[in-house]
């Protein structure tokens, strides 16, 4: 299944057919994700976030020190990882 969505709103997950690969998230059993994407919606009017590989043009990212690496080294605003949220000062 590829649903048409509106590219407008979220360019950044919409393939060039204008299609995009849709996953949904259970709020039972990821409650803090469904609540991050909530609160995403509630503050943008957009009730979807993007899931990529956290790489830079190295391997995917495996380990939270690596994580942290590739935050520094990127143009990232904020990482959250589990309960903590990294954000560049």
């Amino acid at each position: 299944m590829a649903p048409r969505v509106r590219a407008e709103q979220i360019a950044g997950v919409v393939y060039i057919d204008g299609t995009a690969r849709v996953q949904t998230v259970d709020a039972a059993t990821h409650p803090a994700f469904a609540a991050l994407i909530g609160n995403f919606h509630r503050l943008t009017g957009v009730p979807v976030v993007l899931n990529t590989s956290f790489n830079d043009r190295e391997p995917i990212v495996e380990t939270p020190a690596h994580a942290l690496a590739t935050f520094q080294a990127s143009a990232l605003d904020a990482l959250c990882i589990g309960d903590y949220l990294v954000t560049k000062t």
